[in-house]
This record gives C-alpha cells, structure tokens and sequence, in this order.
C-alpha cells in the first residue's frame, strides 16, 4: 500500500507549517470536514469579537468532526481559514498554528471574505483528511 504523501519541492517556499502537494493513494480514506465555527453544540457563537478565541473553538469543532469519522488532527491534508476582513488575523491563525505544525504540515489555505454564515463569527475551518487503510 502506498503511503500518504505531502510534499515540500525544491524551489518553492520552504515552511514547517504548510506543505505545498498532497498525494493519496487510492487504498487510503478521505475525509471531508465542512466549515466550522466558533459555535458551541446548542449553536450559540463563543468568543464574540476575539478571533484567537473563535479561532480555537472552531479548531476544536473540526477535531470533534474528524474524531467522529475516526480521524484526528494530524490525517489532515488540507486545511480552508477563511477570516472575515477586519478580524486580528496574527492572533486568530496564531492560536491554532502550533495544533496544525507536524513533520510533514497539511496543506493550508487562509483568506480573507466580507461574512460568514454564522452571524459575529470570525473564523471558519474547513479540512479534507485521509486515513490510510491496513
């Protein structure tokens, strides 16, 4: 079985948190994990107006997500912040950035949009994970 792959090539900006190529085998298990906000399990928004605050919930919610697919934090391959412009981007990306860093880091995609769909929120994270099968 092949193994998953995240590659970091020659010639392209060299960082410990984000790769730049994921390849999956075709043997392994994707995971897709919809956005998730700074919402707690009755849909009530946490930390209103603090982006490092909404920011670790959310990331927090995305494991919750992967955990019950039977994957963690670190199967991820691709990880989507989106920021409303405006919010405190070194604080909110600066809260999860230890969380997502590994060996061989996801891919990561941040921008920043206008709004989200949940009303005071921040921060949205999406992420596409994959589990190798034995």
């Amino acid at each position: 079985m092949a193994p998953i792959q995240r590659i970091r090539p020659e010639g392209l900006v060299s960082s410990p948190a984000f790769s730049h190529v994921a390849v999956v085998p075709p043997s392994a298990t994707t995971i897709y994990i919809g956005g998730q906000n700074a919402v707690d399990a009755s849909g009530r928004l946490i930390g209103e107006g603090d982006a490092a605050i909404q920011s670790a919930h959310a990331l927090d919610n995305a494991e919750t997500a992967l955990q019950a697919a039977g994957a963690s934090l670190g199967d991820v391959i691709q990880w989507n912040v989106l920021f409303v412009e405006g919010a405190d981007l070194a604080a909110g990306y600066g809260t999860i950035a230890s969380r997502l860093a590994s060996d061989e880091p996801p891919l990561v995609t941040a921008a920043f949009v206008a709004g989200l769909g949940v009303p005071g929120a921040l921060v949205e994270i999406s992420a596409v994970a994959a589990i190798e099968r034995d």
